[in-house]
């Protein structure tokens, strides 16, 4: 009887175990979002049986920070994917090896006399070969951080199941500085954060160096990114603190094996709030000497720090007009402080003053294009992709090839300020592509934006592109599933502003989600027409500043007074019983005139405009007919309701995902959909209620209603709205 207790209760025991693995075993396989693009799942087994023979060891010599890094996420990602990870030697002693590194670091890459001096210092080969009369893969470069890159490059095909049994490929980046800018604070808020937390935790370093930033490093390193800006451009001075400089410095040491620079920003004033100074004026011989010790302290900290952001001169922030002075003043000071040190500064584009303007888009191009010429060869100019300030849609901005000297770099914002924050699906390489294709016309035409941005239109020594980051302490980093796509595609715009939006919407749904086409191609469809639904209900036929005052959340069309006009919704709809749209033209504020005569004939003709940006540039009537034949606000309407339609097609389509799609992530995301939904209605409702006030005319027949009086949308508030400043 005794025996037989005991032989239930190990049973019992047995089973429990065996529970408990199992249950630690779904825990394990659960998806959060936490590994990104850098999944490495198993592969199926025909995928698996054709490229585990092409890694049957690792040759090379990891004899540097990087190297390691290349050594082992090629390990990670072949352990991962193959089942296997193959023992890294530094010959080749079978056939299947993967060769990695440069011809100073191994002997076998410098047997092949592969021509790697075209490529730059950032560039790589993919290229099957035969060594010692076996055939093997090699991944080669001219320096450590190319040889990196190549290895998430490498790890990508796999991910996407493409050929990589006879490769014979290149890459090297268009953009030189391809910079994360993150809009945190020292108190770890991060102003247009929708993510959590800031992920530097201040507090904690230097002495506590979070996992969490190799990982930042790592997925940053897979898409090129090599720079990043670890403050807000409204600047604190204490950042340049040697305590904090300290801290950076802990920082630093994580993101340099991955390629990555650290960059600050620099409060203007900062030697009057923490130099001791009675002035900041850039032209006083010592505040030039107050900035050029700070510089030579920063790089006794960070000796490969790469420079300085600065916002100056723009909501409130100081800057060199306070004292007479250009922004090349400013600009050039700085500048010249970090010039011994082979610094960048970047300075920011984004300014229109305290006065009342006539047409708050004129005013960057108005300061900046009289200064062309005159700044430091180691100054960029940060200017975003419209005038205004990261709208759902605008017109590329008419700086794009008017400054052809003056190297110009692209800002654009990856965090989704104006596009319904994480909860909103908008994938945004369709509206970087929508600018980098605009063409400028100033050489000419084909004189695009993207030409403007790679160097090429006019020559620049240095190029750039900015991304205001979307990145938080959430475990999916981005708030939500999709938004890490944004991510991801600035950083392979980046590299490359040529790369089609759709194929890198492939790419990433490929290695984020699954390879099934039953998953892939509605998804990407859906990712495609994503961005544009957003802007059918939030700020359709180029309407634009329509958002909540404030935190930007939700329709506000009707906020008007405060201490500024340019912060109120009605300074640019000019609703009234007459028309609707802001007039641009040369009968209006002129702004057209900024363009290059081409595109300012086409944008001051309504009918030549594209309709995408019709209120944009005219303020028209009602009943002004449009391209369908519809009366204007018979459009409006009827482009309001377009955008609810396709959220709901976007949720059935998601729905149908549910087989390919674990259930954690898949959750998350129909949740989502469900909210963008619900609040694509209520922009809908909201807007069509405030504007009829206006028209006086009833909805197009089929048109329903307002869910609520235009009184209930105006009496909502949402004081702890995330992301507020």
């Amino acid at each position: 009887m005794r025996s037989g207790v005991k032989s239930v209760g190990r049973r019992l025991l047995w089973l429990a175990l065996l529970l408990g693995s199992v249950v630690m075993a779904s825990h394990a396989m659960a998806e959060d979002g936490y590994d990104l693009w850098l999944r490495y799942r198993p592969l199926e087994s025909p995928a698996l049986e054709r490229y585990r023979p092409l890694a049957a060891e690792l040759a090379g010599t990891a004899n540097s920070p990087t190297l390691r890094a290349a050594a082992a996420e090629l390990q990670r990602g072949l352990a991962g994917l193959l089942g296997v990870q193959p023992p890294l030697s530094e010959r080749v002693s079978r056939a299947g090896a993967l060769v990695f590194g440069t011809p100073s670091s191994s002997d076998i890459v410098k047997s092949l006399n592969l021509d790697l001096r075209a490529l730059g210092a950032e560039g790589y080969v993919l290229r099957s070969a035969s060594v010692a009369g076996r055939r093997v893969t090699v991944i080669a470069a001219a320096t450590d951080v190319g040889v990196l890159y190549g290895a998430f490059h490498y790890l990508r095909l796999l991910q996407t199941r493409a050929d990589v049994s006879r490769l014979e490929l290149s890459a090297s980046p268009r953009v030189q500085t391809r910079i994360l800018n993150h809009w945190d604070n020292l108190d770890r808020t991060v102003e247009r954060g929708y993510a959590g937390e800031s992920l530097w935790d201040w507090h904690k370093l230097p002495d506590y160096l979070d996992p969490r930033y190799t990982d930042y490093a790592r997925a940053n390193a897979s898409i090129g990114i090599n720079a990043t800006v670890l403050t807000n451009v409204n600047a604190n001075a204490l950042v340049l603190t040697p305590a904090y400089l300290e801290k950076a410095a802990a920082l630093a040491g994580v993101l340099r094996p991955y390629g990555i620079r650290v960059y600050l920003t620099a409060r203007f004033s900062a030697p009057i709030e923490i130099g001791g100074l009675a002035t900041a004026d850039p032209l006083d011989p010592a505040v030039a000497k107050w900035w050029r010790d700070k510089m030579a302290e920063i790089y006794r900290h960070i000796p490969d720090f790469g420079g300085l952001l600065v916002k100056a001169n723009s909501e409130g922030q100081p800057g060199p007009q306070d004292y007479g002075r250009s922004h090349a003043d400013g600009a050039n000071m700085l500048a010249d402080a970090l010039a011994p040190h082979r610094g960048l500064l970047m300075w920011r584009a984004f300014v229109y003053s305290h006065e009342e303007p006539d047409d708050r888009a004129k005013q960057a191009y108005s300061e900046f294009v009289p200064l062309d010429g005159k700044f430091r060869d180691n100054v960029l100019l940060q200017v975003k992709n419209g005038a205004i300030d990261f709208q759902p849609r605008e017109p590329f901005h008419p700086l794009f090839g008017a400054m052809p000297r003056t190297p110009l770099m692209m800002e654009f914002q990856i965090t989704k300020e104006y596009l319904g924050f994480a909860t909103h699906l908008a994938y945004l390489a369709t509206m970087y592509r929508e600018t980098l294709d605009a063409d400028t016309w100033r050489k000419g035409r084909g004189s695009t934006v993207e030409k403007v941005i790679d160097g090429s239109l006019h020559g620049y020594r240095h190029t750039g592109m900015a991304g205001v980051a979307n990145i938080g302490a959430d475990r999916n980093w981005t708030g939500s599933q999709f938004d890490q796509a944004n991510w991801y595609a600035f950083g392979r715009l980046a590299w490359d502003p040529g790369l089609p939006a759709q194929a890198i919407a492939e790419e990433w749904t490929r290695m984020t989600f699954g390879n099934e086409p039953a998953l892939v191609q509605p998804v990407v469809s859906m990712m495609m027409g994503s961005r544009e639904a957003v802007v059918d209900y939030m700020t359709p036929l180029g309407l634009h500043h329509l958002m909540g005052r404030g935190h930007h959340y939700g329709p506000g069309p009707w906020v008007e007074g405060g201490p500024r006009a340019d912060w109120t919704s009605v300074y640019y709809h000019r609703a009234d019983r007459n028309g609707i749209g802001f007039d641009r033209t040369a009968r209006g504020s002129n702004a057209v005139a900024q363009y290059a005569p081409q595109v300012a004939v086409q944008f001051g003709d309504a009918r030549r405009c594209p309709e995408q940006f019709l209120l944009w540039f005219h303020h028209l009537p009602w009943d002004y007919r449009m391209h369908s034949g519809r009366t204007l606000w018979d459009e409006l309407v009827v482009t309001y309701t377009r955008g609810v339609q396709a959220v709901s097609a976007m949720r059935d389509t998601w729905a149908a995902t549910a087989p390919y799609v674990d259930a954690e992530r898949h959750a998350q995301v129909a949740a989502f959909l469900a909210i963008q939904e619900k609040e694509a209605r209520w922009w809908r409702d909201a807007s069509i209620a405030y504007f009829q006030t206006f028209s006086g005319r009833p909805l197009p027949a089929g048109e329903a209603a307002p869910a609520h009086s235009l009184d209930y949308y105006k009496s909502l508030e949402f004081p702890y709205a995330p992301g507020h400043h």
